[in-house]
Protein backbone atom coordinates (compact mmCIF):
# COMPACT_ATOMS: atom_id res chain seq x y z
CA UNK A 1 0.00 0.00 0.00
CA UNK A 2 1.54 3.54 -0.65
CA UNK A 3 1.94 4.43 2.83
CA UNK A 4 5.57 5.10 2.85
CA UNK A 5 7.50 7.85 0.83
CA UNK A 6 10.66 5.69 0.66
CA UNK A 7 13.92 6.78 -0.88
CA UNK A 8 15.70 4.79 -3.83
CA UNK A 9 18.00 2.63 -1.08
CA UNK A 10 17.65 -0.86 -0.47
CA UNK A 11 20.20 -2.20 1.84
CA UNK A 12 21.43 -5.52 1.56
CA UNK A 13 24.27 -5.68 4.74
CA UNK A 14 25.45 -4.05 7.56
CA UNK A 15 28.09 -3.94 10.06
CA UNK A 16 27.99 -1.99 13.51
CA UNK A 17 26.84 2.12 12.21
CA UNK A 18 27.36 1.03 8.63
CA UNK A 19 24.88 -0.11 5.94
CA UNK A 20 25.52 -1.08 2.35
CA UNK A 21 23.12 -1.05 -0.70
CA UNK A 22 23.68 -3.69 -3.53
CA UNK A 23 25.41 -1.85 -5.68
CA UNK A 24 28.36 -1.52 -3.25
CA UNK A 25 27.19 1.93 -1.29
CA UNK A 26 27.89 2.47 2.14
CA UNK A 27 26.71 4.87 4.31
CA UNK A 28 27.32 5.39 7.98
CA UNK A 29 23.52 4.57 9.86
CA UNK A 30 22.82 8.15 11.83
CA UNK A 31 18.92 6.88 11.70
CA UNK A 32 19.34 3.25 13.17
CA UNK A 33 15.90 2.24 11.74
CA UNK A 34 14.46 5.20 13.68
CA UNK A 35 16.32 4.90 17.03
CA UNK A 36 15.82 1.05 16.69
CA UNK A 37 18.68 -0.67 15.76
CA UNK A 38 20.28 0.20 19.16
CA UNK A 39 23.38 -1.72 19.06
CA UNK A 40 23.87 -1.47 15.38
CA UNK A 41 23.42 -3.74 12.70
CA UNK A 42 24.83 -7.41 12.48
CA UNK A 43 25.96 -7.62 16.48
CA UNK A 44 27.90 -10.49 17.05
CA UNK A 45 26.09 -11.75 20.15
CA UNK A 46 22.50 -10.68 18.86
CA UNK A 47 22.85 -12.83 15.65
CA UNK A 48 23.75 -15.42 17.64
CA UNK A 49 21.13 -15.30 19.69
CA UNK A 50 18.77 -14.77 17.76
CA UNK A 51 20.11 -17.84 15.37
CA UNK A 52 20.22 -20.26 18.30
CA UNK A 53 16.81 -19.36 19.64
CA UNK A 54 15.30 -20.01 16.18
CA UNK A 55 16.55 -23.55 15.48
CA UNK A 56 14.86 -24.38 19.22
CA UNK A 57 11.33 -22.86 19.32
CA UNK A 58 9.99 -19.49 17.95
CA UNK A 59 7.17 -18.86 19.08
CA UNK A 60 4.62 -21.15 21.55
CA UNK A 61 2.09 -18.11 22.36
CA UNK A 62 1.24 -17.24 26.03
CA UNK A 63 -0.97 -19.95 26.72
CA UNK A 64 2.70 -21.64 28.31
CA UNK A 65 5.56 -20.57 30.31
CA UNK A 66 7.95 -19.14 28.11
CA UNK A 67 11.34 -19.00 30.06
CA UNK A 68 13.46 -16.40 27.92
CA UNK A 69 10.54 -13.81 28.75
CA UNK A 70 10.50 -14.48 32.48
CA UNK A 71 14.38 -14.00 31.96
CA UNK A 72 13.72 -10.51 30.36
CA UNK A 73 11.06 -9.49 32.50
CA UNK A 74 12.84 -10.39 35.62
CA UNK A 75 15.88 -7.93 34.43
CA UNK A 76 13.84 -5.31 33.16
CA UNK A 77 12.38 -4.99 36.82
CA UNK A 78 15.96 -5.43 38.64
CA UNK A 79 17.29 -2.12 36.52
CA UNK A 80 13.94 -0.21 36.32
CA UNK A 81 11.06 1.16 39.17
CA UNK A 82 8.90 -1.75 37.66
CA UNK A 83 7.62 -4.89 39.72
CA UNK A 84 6.21 -6.54 36.36
CA UNK A 85 6.43 -6.35 32.92
CA UNK A 86 3.99 -7.13 29.77
CA UNK A 87 5.38 -7.61 26.63
CA UNK A 88 4.27 -6.86 23.25
CA UNK A 89 4.97 -6.20 19.85
CA UNK A 90 5.63 -2.45 19.25
CA UNK A 91 5.71 1.03 20.35
CA UNK A 92 2.13 1.86 19.39
CA UNK A 93 0.84 -1.42 21.30
CA UNK A 94 2.60 -0.87 24.37
CA UNK A 95 1.34 2.75 24.30
CA UNK A 96 -2.34 1.80 24.01
CA UNK A 97 -1.67 -1.05 26.72
CA UNK A 98 -0.24 1.08 29.09
CA UNK A 99 -3.55 3.70 28.68
CA UNK A 100 -5.62 0.89 29.35
CA UNK A 101 -3.79 0.11 32.28
CA UNK A 102 -3.99 3.75 33.90
CA UNK A 103 -7.68 3.55 33.24
CA UNK A 104 -8.19 -0.02 34.83
CA UNK A 105 -6.78 1.16 38.07
CA UNK A 106 -9.01 3.75 38.49
CA UNK A 107 -12.08 1.66 37.56
CA UNK A 108 -10.73 -1.00 39.90
CA UNK A 109 -10.10 2.03 42.59
CA UNK A 110 -13.99 3.20 42.20
CA UNK A 111 -13.08 6.24 39.91
CA UNK A 112 -14.59 4.90 36.33
CA UNK A 113 -15.05 8.57 35.91
CA UNK A 114 -11.06 8.83 35.59
CA UNK A 115 -10.58 7.40 32.19
CA UNK A 116 -8.74 10.93 31.02
CA UNK A 117 -5.12 11.19 30.11
CA UNK A 118 -3.79 14.65 30.03
CA UNK A 119 -0.79 14.59 26.83
CA UNK A 120 0.91 17.12 25.24
CA UNK A 121 1.17 19.42 22.16
CA UNK A 122 4.11 17.61 20.03
CA UNK A 123 3.25 14.40 20.83
CA UNK A 124 3.62 11.02 19.32
CA UNK A 125 2.37 7.83 21.03
CA UNK A 126 1.70 6.32 17.72
CA UNK A 127 -0.82 4.80 14.73
CA UNK A 128 -3.25 2.91 16.48
CA UNK A 129 -6.67 4.91 17.11
CA UNK A 130 -6.10 5.60 20.66
CA UNK A 131 -2.86 6.56 20.20
CA UNK A 132 -3.37 8.54 17.29
CA UNK A 133 -5.82 10.52 19.78
CA UNK A 134 -3.08 10.61 22.74
CA UNK A 135 -0.75 12.59 19.54
CA UNK A 136 -3.37 15.07 18.87
CA UNK A 137 -1.90 15.29 15.36
CA UNK A 138 -4.88 16.62 13.15
CA UNK A 139 -2.53 15.88 9.99
CA UNK A 140 -2.49 11.68 11.71
CA UNK A 141 -6.40 11.55 12.56
CA UNK A 142 -7.68 13.21 9.58
CA UNK A 143 -10.15 10.68 7.64
CA UNK A 144 -9.86 8.04 10.39
CA UNK A 145 -13.18 8.97 11.61
CA UNK A 146 -14.29 10.17 15.56
CA UNK A 147 -11.36 10.82 17.60
CA UNK A 148 -11.08 8.45 20.98
CA UNK A 149 -12.17 10.16 23.42
CA UNK A 150 -10.26 10.29 26.73
CA UNK A 151 -7.28 12.94 26.02
CA UNK A 152 -6.78 16.15 26.69
CA UNK A 153 -3.18 18.58 25.44
CA UNK A 154 -1.29 21.37 26.85
CA UNK A 155 1.59 22.61 25.62
CA UNK A 156 4.66 20.88 26.11
CA UNK A 157 6.32 22.31 29.42
CA UNK A 158 3.34 24.56 30.95
CA UNK A 159 3.35 22.95 34.00
CA UNK A 160 0.45 26.08 34.69
CA UNK A 161 -1.80 24.24 31.95
CA UNK A 162 -1.15 21.62 32.95
CA UNK A 163 -2.59 21.63 36.45
CA UNK A 164 -5.40 23.89 34.91
CA UNK A 165 -6.38 20.36 32.65
CA UNK A 166 -6.64 18.23 36.10
CA UNK A 167 -10.11 17.36 37.37
CA UNK A 168 -12.52 15.25 38.08
CA UNK A 169 -11.80 12.97 35.39
CA UNK A 170 -7.91 12.73 35.23
CA UNK A 171 -6.63 9.74 35.26
CA UNK A 172 -2.86 9.99 33.94
CA UNK A 173 -0.15 12.50 32.60
CA UNK A 174 1.46 10.91 29.82
CA UNK A 175 4.51 12.34 28.44
CA UNK A 176 7.90 11.10 26.64
CA UNK A 177 10.91 12.50 28.29
CA UNK A 178 12.17 13.59 24.52
CA UNK A 179 9.73 14.40 22.15
CA UNK A 180 11.45 12.48 18.93
CA UNK A 181 8.64 12.94 16.53
CA UNK A 182 7.64 16.63 17.61
CA UNK A 183 11.15 17.91 16.72
CA UNK A 184 13.84 16.12 19.36
CA UNK A 185 12.32 18.42 22.14
CA UNK A 186 13.80 17.24 25.59
CA UNK A 187 11.54 18.44 28.70
CA UNK A 188 13.38 19.76 31.39
CA UNK A 189 14.20 17.58 34.09
CA UNK A 190 12.83 20.06 37.05
CA UNK A 191 9.56 19.92 34.55
CA UNK A 192 9.90 16.17 34.47
CA UNK A 193 10.31 16.13 38.44
CA UNK A 194 6.79 18.83 38.69
CA UNK A 195 5.15 16.30 36.94
CA UNK A 196 5.76 13.84 39.42
CA UNK A 197 4.68 16.22 42.34
CA UNK A 198 1.47 17.16 40.69
CA UNK A 199 1.01 13.41 40.00
CA UNK A 200 1.13 12.68 43.82
CA UNK A 201 -0.70 15.86 44.78
CA UNK A 202 -3.77 15.05 42.37
CA UNK A 203 -3.81 11.13 43.15
CA UNK A 204 -3.16 10.40 39.22
CA UNK A 205 -0.81 8.33 37.47
CA UNK A 206 2.46 9.31 35.73
CA UNK A 207 2.97 7.63 32.48
CA UNK A 208 5.90 7.63 30.55
CA UNK A 209 6.80 6.60 27.04
CA UNK A 210 9.85 5.92 27.02
CA UNK A 211 9.74 4.01 23.30
CA UNK A 212 12.29 6.29 21.64
CA UNK A 213 14.07 7.24 24.49
CA UNK A 214 14.80 4.58 26.82
CA UNK A 215 16.96 1.45 26.48
CA UNK A 216 20.43 3.51 26.93
CA UNK A 217 19.71 6.60 24.06
CA UNK A 218 19.81 9.05 26.69
CA UNK A 219 23.05 7.62 28.61
CA UNK A 220 21.45 6.11 31.01
CA UNK A 221 18.53 2.97 31.20
CA UNK A 222 15.89 4.98 31.22
CA UNK A 223 15.67 8.78 30.11
CA UNK A 224 13.48 9.54 33.34
CA UNK A 225 16.49 8.60 35.58
CA UNK A 226 18.31 11.34 35.13
CA UNK A 227 15.26 13.70 36.58
CA UNK A 228 15.52 11.25 39.78
CA UNK A 229 11.70 10.04 39.19
CA UNK A 230 9.58 7.14 38.98
CA UNK A 231 6.69 6.85 36.84
CA UNK A 232 3.92 4.22 37.66
CA UNK A 233 3.75 2.80 34.37
CA UNK A 234 5.91 3.29 31.31
CA UNK A 235 6.24 2.25 27.84
CA UNK A 236 9.28 0.98 25.85
CA UNK A 237 10.15 -0.31 22.14
CA UNK A 238 12.27 0.10 19.36
CA UNK A 239 16.20 -0.06 20.96
CA UNK A 240 14.64 -3.18 23.38
CA UNK A 241 14.76 -5.79 20.60
CA UNK A 242 18.10 -4.14 18.76
CA UNK A 243 15.57 -4.44 15.34
CA UNK A 244 13.71 -7.30 16.40
CA UNK A 245 10.09 -6.44 16.81
CA UNK A 246 9.55 -6.22 20.95
CA UNK A 247 7.75 -3.96 22.77
CA UNK A 248 6.82 -3.86 26.88
CA UNK A 249 4.94 -2.26 29.19
CA UNK A 250 6.66 -1.67 32.61
CA UNK A 251 4.23 -1.12 35.94
CA UNK A 252 4.60 -0.66 39.72
CA UNK A 253 2.58 -3.63 41.45
CA UNK A 254 -0.23 -1.41 42.26
CA UNK A 255 -0.99 -0.69 38.62
CA UNK A 256 -0.10 -4.23 37.20
CA UNK A 257 -2.77 -6.33 39.54
CA UNK A 258 -5.52 -5.52 37.88
CA UNK A 259 -4.48 -6.70 34.57
CA UNK A 260 -5.40 -10.18 35.37
CA UNK A 261 -6.62 -13.27 32.89
CA UNK A 262 -8.84 -12.12 30.19
CA UNK A 263 -8.15 -8.34 30.27
CA UNK A 264 -5.11 -7.61 28.26
CA UNK A 265 -3.15 -9.87 26.35
CA UNK A 266 -0.79 -10.61 22.96
CA UNK A 267 -0.52 -13.46 20.47
CA UNK A 268 3.17 -13.03 19.68
CA UNK A 269 3.89 -10.82 22.37
CA UNK A 270 7.16 -12.22 24.29
CA UNK A 271 7.81 -14.84 22.29
CA UNK A 272 10.57 -17.16 22.90
CA UNK A 273 12.23 -15.54 19.75
CA UNK A 274 11.48 -11.79 20.23
CA UNK A 275 13.13 -12.38 23.95
CA UNK A 276 16.10 -13.90 23.33
CA UNK A 277 16.62 -10.66 20.99
CA UNK A 278 15.28 -8.78 24.11
CA UNK A 279 17.85 -10.45 26.41
CA UNK A 280 20.80 -10.20 23.91
CA UNK A 281 20.37 -6.62 23.87
CA UNK A 282 20.33 -5.97 27.73
CA UNK A 283 23.67 -7.99 28.02
CA UNK A 284 25.48 -5.29 25.47
CA UNK A 285 23.58 -2.22 27.29
CA UNK A 286 24.57 -2.99 31.16
CA UNK A 287 28.15 -4.14 30.36
CA UNK A 288 30.14 -2.60 32.61
CA UNK A 289 30.71 0.85 31.25
CA UNK A 290 28.81 0.64 28.02
CA UNK A 291 26.43 3.53 29.17
CA UNK A 292 29.09 5.73 30.63
CA UNK A 293 30.51 5.18 26.70
CA UNK A 294 27.11 6.68 25.31
CA UNK A 295 26.76 9.62 27.60
CA UNK A 296 30.77 10.48 26.61
CA UNK A 297 30.06 9.82 22.26
CA UNK A 298 26.93 11.66 22.70
CA UNK A 299 28.40 15.18 24.57
CA UNK A 300 31.47 14.55 21.79
CA UNK A 301 28.50 14.86 19.44
CA UNK A 302 26.67 17.31 21.14
CA UNK A 303 29.60 19.79 21.26
CA UNK A 304 30.78 18.94 17.22
CA UNK A 305 26.74 19.49 16.16
CA UNK A 306 27.02 23.21 17.99
CA UNK A 307 30.19 23.84 16.35
CA UNK A 308 28.81 22.74 13.10
CA UNK A 309 25.49 25.06 13.75
CA UNK A 310 27.77 28.00 14.61
CA UNK A 311 29.22 27.31 11.08
CA UNK A 312 26.40 27.10 9.08
CA UNK A 313 24.04 30.05 10.44
CA UNK A 314 22.23 30.25 6.81
CA UNK A 315 21.25 26.12 7.44
CA UNK A 316 21.36 25.47 11.18
CA UNK A 317 19.66 27.69 13.94
CA UNK A 318 21.18 25.72 16.98
CA UNK A 319 21.14 21.87 18.70
CA UNK A 320 18.48 20.22 20.83
CA UNK A 321 17.70 16.74 22.17
CA UNK A 322 19.92 14.76 24.80
CA UNK A 323 22.02 12.02 24.86
CA UNK A 324 22.60 10.27 21.37
CA UNK A 325 18.81 11.55 20.10
CA UNK A 326 19.40 14.98 18.71
CA UNK A 327 18.38 17.53 16.46
CA UNK A 328 19.66 19.70 14.08
CA UNK A 329 17.23 22.48 13.68
CA UNK A 330 16.83 23.98 10.58
CA UNK A 331 16.13 27.56 9.31
CA UNK A 332 12.60 27.77 8.00
CA UNK A 333 13.83 28.47 4.44
CA UNK A 334 15.86 24.83 5.08
CA UNK A 335 13.02 21.73 4.93
CA UNK A 336 14.34 19.15 6.90
CA UNK A 337 13.92 17.01 4.24
CA UNK A 338 16.48 18.87 1.83
CA UNK A 339 18.80 18.58 4.34
CA UNK A 340 17.99 14.85 4.55
CA UNK A 341 18.68 14.29 1.21
CA UNK A 342 21.56 16.10 1.21
CA UNK A 343 22.67 14.20 3.92
CA UNK A 344 22.06 10.99 2.14
CA UNK A 345 23.96 12.44 -1.00
CA UNK A 346 27.07 12.65 1.44
CA UNK A 347 26.68 8.87 2.58
CA UNK A 348 24.84 9.71 5.88
CA UNK A 349 21.28 8.65 6.99
CA UNK A 350 19.25 10.84 9.26
CA UNK A 351 15.70 11.14 10.01
CA UNK A 352 13.16 13.95 9.77
CA UNK A 353 11.61 15.05 12.62
CA UNK A 354 8.76 18.06 13.46
CA UNK A 355 8.95 22.21 13.83
CA UNK A 356 11.72 21.43 10.90
CA UNK A 357 14.56 19.38 12.89
CA UNK A 358 17.20 16.89 11.40
CA UNK A 359 17.08 13.94 13.70
CA UNK A 360 20.23 11.98 14.55
CA UNK A 361 19.83 8.53 16.47
CA UNK A 362 22.70 6.50 15.58
CA UNK A 363 23.37 3.15 17.11
CA UNK A 364 24.54 3.55 21.08
CA UNK A 365 27.69 1.33 19.94
CA UNK A 366 29.13 4.62 17.76
CA UNK A 367 32.77 5.61 18.62
CA UNK A 368 34.07 8.89 18.75
CA UNK A 369 35.85 8.76 15.39
CA UNK A 370 32.50 7.66 13.83
CA UNK A 371 30.52 10.55 15.59
CA UNK A 372 33.72 12.53 13.89
CA UNK A 373 32.50 11.54 10.74
CA UNK A 374 29.19 11.72 10.86
CA UNK A 375 29.82 15.32 11.52
CA UNK A 376 32.12 15.73 8.60
CA UNK A 377 29.64 14.43 6.49
CA UNK A 378 26.80 16.90 7.43
CA UNK A 379 29.53 20.09 7.42
CA UNK A 380 29.37 18.61 3.02
CA UNK A 381 25.44 18.21 3.77
CA UNK A 382 25.36 22.01 5.00
CA UNK A 383 27.37 23.33 2.11
CA UNK A 384 24.82 22.06 -0.81
CA UNK A 385 21.99 23.25 1.30
CA UNK A 386 23.53 26.83 1.94
CA UNK A 387 21.47 29.40 -0.21
CA UNK A 388 24.47 31.27 -2.65
CA UNK A 389 23.75 34.48 -0.95
CA UNK A 390 24.89 32.75 1.80
CA UNK A 391 28.15 31.52 0.10
CA UNK A 392 28.79 33.95 -1.66
CA UNK A 393 28.83 36.65 1.37
CA UNK A 394 31.00 34.10 3.08
CA UNK A 395 33.60 34.40 0.28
Amino acid sequence: MPTYNRADLAFERGEGAWLWTGDGRRFLDFGSGIATASIGHAHPHLVQAIAEQAARVMHTSNLYRIPQAEKLAARLVETSFADSVFFCNSGAEANEGMIKAVRKYHAEQGHPERFVTICFEGAFHGRTLATLAATGNEKYIAGFGPVVQGFKHVPFGNMNALRDAIDGTTAAIMVEPIQGEGGVRPASLDFLRQLRAAADEFGILLALDEVQTGMGRSGKLWAHQWAGIEPDVMSSAKGIGGGFPLGAILAKERVAQYLKPGTHGSTYGGNPLACAAGNAVLDVILAPGFLDGVDRVARHLWRGLLELAHRHPAVAEGVQGAGLLVGLKLRPEISNGEMQNAAVAEGLLTVAAGMNVLRLAPPLIITEAEADEALRLLDRACLRCTPSQARDAAK
